[in-house]
């Protein structure tokens, strides 16, 4: 998810790396358990009752549980992870007078204090990968953006047990920040409204930008797809300064239509803190250099992510609104109108200050909600968040990550085979 606030530029690549179901007999045939074996007709007694003989039961074989994920993605979680032992992401050093770190036997025992934290982004970071892997292979032109972004949410929510459909369900695990699915001179914060039929063509180029959340710790990813290798270099850029730096990004070109353009970062998108359940927590890793500095903490956790394009490196506020989320500073104000207490309950006990887009609510049953929903924003309790666009007839692309600062290394724990 894009910001739009300066602090400090970090270099990720810089860092040094440390290191169906088998089908069972199910055993149900009807079997009486009071069955006698018949007497011959007319058999005469001998002393006691024959002794009755019971057919043995077969014994109930269980289930194996699930070894491999599912297409599309429904095995949660827990079943491929019993142990409750979740892939570490890519841990890297800290650098000069830091890097005594990993050594240093304090640090040492207060990482290890932070097992649950860890457990908790471990896991969502694993759910993001499965899904993401899944999407890019199945994600085809033709579709249509809510059929995308609707795929990968029921996959996050399968996956992390939490389908989000009774109060505070949400709240446990799911959704950590709603599918973007922006397009083209679009950069971030769009994912269809209710009605929208807007399809993904082959000459589109696709920012897919999704959070998972696993009590209120949020992993934070996002990445581009595209169908033609035209924008092969566009993709390259972005994804090589997200690692090491945007001088590298803008050393790119990319020839579209017979132009030629400079691959440009969007000084105005910036990279951000998270906090438990605030997928912006106030601080920012702006993309260019400014005069902000701010630094970053031990114990924090930031998305690190950068935009290229082939416009003109800015962008505004453009589009209908999808996206929201309460402020958790939000003023403690009396609402006259109804419809915007309404809403605003159900924010509270399903979403809390995590972010939402309107297709959440219309899933929970809410209709003729906006009005509502409206004054919330207006009123300053609810944040929106617009989509951003660069000028029309341009090119964006995307990619973020999510890294912790441990006290010993930093784990950017969204890392996988694909990115």
């Amino acid at each position: 998810m894009g910001a739009t606030v300066e602090t400090t530029a970090v270099d990720l690549e810089k860092m040094k790396v440390s290191e169906e179901k088998d089908k069972v007999p199910n055993g149900n045939d009807p079997v009486d358990e009071n069955s006698e074996d018949e007497e011959e007709a007319g058999a005469p007694e001998v002393g006691a009752a024959k002794k009755k003989k019971r057919k043995k039961k077969p014994k109930k074989k269980n289930k194996p549980a699930a070894s491999t994920q599912s297409n599309p993605p429904r095995v949660p979680l827990d079943q491929l992870f019993p142990n409750g032992n979740f892939p570490v992401g890519e841990e890297c050093d800290y650098r000069d007078e830091n890097l005594k770190r990993k050594t240093d036997e304090e640090k040492r025992h207060l990482d290890r204090m932070n097992n649950d934290f860890l457990t908790d982004y471990r896991k969502g970071a694993e759910v993001h990968r499965q899904v993401r892997q899944w999407a890019q292979g199945w994600i085809k032109p033709g579709m249509s953006l809510t059929e995308i972004a609707e795929g990968i949410e029921n996959s996050v929510r399968a996956l992390t047990g939490h389908d989000g459909l009774t109060d505070g369900d949400s709240l446990l695990a799911g959704m950590g920040f709603p599918t973007g699915v922006s397009i083209n001179n679009c950069a971030a914060h769009y994912t269809p409204n209710a009605g929208n039929k807007t399809t993904l063509k082959q000459e589109d180029v696709m920012k897919v930008d999704f959070g998972v959340h696993m009590n209120g710790r949020i992993v934070d990813s996002a990445f581009t797809m595209t169908f033609d290798p035209v924008y092969d270099n566009l993709l390259a850029a972005v994804k090589d300064a997200t690692n090491t730096g945007i001088r590298t990004m803008e050393s790119y070109e990319v020839e579209i239509g017979g132009t030629t353009y400079q691959v440009k970062s969007i000084r105005n998108l910036n990279g951000h803190n998270i906090n438990q359940f605030q997928i912006h927590g106030g601080k920012s890793v702006p993309i260019v250099k400014g005069g902000d500095q701010t630094k970053m903490e031990e114990g924090e956790t930031f998305a690190i992510e950068t935009f290229g394009s082939t416009g003109k490196g800015y962008v505004r506020d453009d589009l209908e609104v999808s996206h929201y989320a309460r402020r958790p500073d939000a003023p403690n104000i009396s609402l006259r109108l109804t419809s915007a207490k309404n809403i605003l309950g159900v924010i509270n006990k399903n979403f809390g200050t995590l972010p939402f887009c309107r297709r959440y609510l219309d899933r929970l049953g809410q209709d003729k909600y906006l009005l509502g929903l409206n004054n919330l924003v207006t009123s300053g309790i609810v944040e929106a968040y617009p989509p951003l666009c660069d000028i029309k007839g341009s090119y964006t692309a995307q990619y973020e990550h999510t890294i912790l600062l441990r006290p010993t290394v930093k784990e950017v724990i969204s890392r996988g085979i694909d990115y």
